[in-house]
């Protein structure tokens, strides 16, 4: 059975996971990761630019497609040893906005201006629905 997740991290982080072909969530806790299996879907939303700040983004920057049998673990830098899986991202994508999205997904429906709440922490479930229109919105169609 497919899965379909959503990741949280600025655009700095999300686009040198595509970069390097690896998700890392949750500042690399293997939690975070554990529940991502191969061949399920993951997109990553960025609140904004930097994790320091930066620019709001408020935007998927980055979808593909796990590929890794299990999580493992690297040596970063500087005793930082991040949990990741491999991921085959899709490289010819736009960035989409949430704002048209909001009353579209289950994930944001009805929410108000209280959507950002259920865009907060590591990662999320998502519906196949909501992940279709996601993708669809960054210009993709993905085989599922």
């Amino acid at each position: 059975m497919t899965n379909y997740w959503m990741g949280v991290a600025c655009a700095q982080h999300a686009l040198a996971g595509r970069d390097n072909g690896f998700a890392q969530l949750g500042h690399g806790k293997k939690s975070a990761v554990s529940g991502l299996n191969k061949g399920d879907w993951i997109v990553y939303y960025s609140p904004r630019e930097k994790i320091d700040g930066g620019d709001p983004v408020q935007a998927f920057t980055t979808i593909g497609q796990i590929t890794s049998d299990k999580p493992y673990q690297v040596d970063q830098s500087m005793g930082f040893h991040p949990h990741r899986v491999n991921v085959d991202y899709l490289l010819n994508v736009t960035p989409a906005s949430i704002r048209p999205l909001l009353e579209e997904l289950e994930l944001t429906k009805g929410r108000g201006g209280s959507w950002g709440i259920v865009m907060r922490g590591a990662k999320r479930k998502l519906i196949e629905a909501d992940f279709r229109k996601i993708a669809a919105r960054m210009g993709v169609s993905v085989s599922l």
